[in-house]
């Protein structure tokens, strides 16, 4: 039996107007859920790298620490250890920055700015998932609205306007607004959840920059009163 009513009805019946809104649609989704499984391996990943931080604290010296890190140059952790060690060299090697600005002040400036080029790193894509989540349900619903014009225009030809005529052009133009739900849902699902996974990386991140920070000033981690006594590493190269 042929289906008069659907998706395939609605494609085939539709004008470009429709056919454009649902081909945009399909676009905002495919979109959507590409940014989220990749920004999720990304966060996977991070994770991963995050754990490998204490390895660092346990490392004979700051060289093998990075080793302990990995090698992957997209490796936060690894960026921020280098942007420590690299600010520290350049201020000891500079003598007109001690005269405006102590080592303390120049390697927090660094550590934030390494910090705040993961965190745009982080970020990105996150704009195509809250403006895909504000304005697919909006897009669905024009799509409907234009569909139950073209319906009534189409009944209003044939001049006929029994609830059978009328019911099934309907029906398929509020398919649009399902559409349309059907695309911002996992948008804003996957906006939210990404977020909540940035915030905790930025966590580590700056945990581990304040660690970085007392390596540097200090030549030792700072752990709690009750924590495990970490070995001070040596500043190799």
């Amino acid at each position: 039996m042929n289906n008069q009513f659907g998706l395939m009805n609605l494609w085939t019946q539709g004008d470009i107007i429709t056919k454009g809104v649902a081909l945009l649609l399909l676009a905002m989704s495919l979109a959507t859920w590409m940014v989220i499984i990749l920004k999720a391996l990304d966060l996977r990943k991070i994770a991963a790298q995050s754990r490998a931080t204490e390895s660092f604290w346990h490392s004979a010296d700051f060289a093998d620490g990075l080793n302990k890190l990995g090698v992957d140059p997209g490796n936060p952790f690894r960026a921020l250890a280098q942007e420590g060690r690299e600010a520290t060299a350049h201020h000891h090697a500079q003598q007109q920055l001690h005269d405006s600005l102590d080592v303390s002040d120049w390697l927090t400036r660094s550590l934030r700015n390494s910090i705040d080029e993961s965190t745009a790193r982080l970020q990105s894509g996150l704009a195509i998932l809250a403006s895909v989540g504000s304005t697919a349900p909006f897009i669905g619903l024009f799509g409907t609205v234009w569909g139950i014009y073209h319906a009534l225009m189409s009944i209003s030809a044939a001049g006929q306007a029994t609830i059978d005529k009328v019911a099934g052009p309907i029906g398929e133009a509020l398919i649009m607004t399902a559409l349309g739900l059907a695309v911002a849902i996992p948008a804003v699902l996957g906006y939210n959840a990404l977020v909540r996974g940035n915030k905790a990386v930025l966590t580590r991140l700056n945990r581990f920059a304040h660690d970085l920070h007392s390596y540097f000033i200090t030549g030792a981690r700072v752990t709690s009163a009750g924590g495990t006594k970490v070995v001070a590493m040596k500043k190799g190269n």
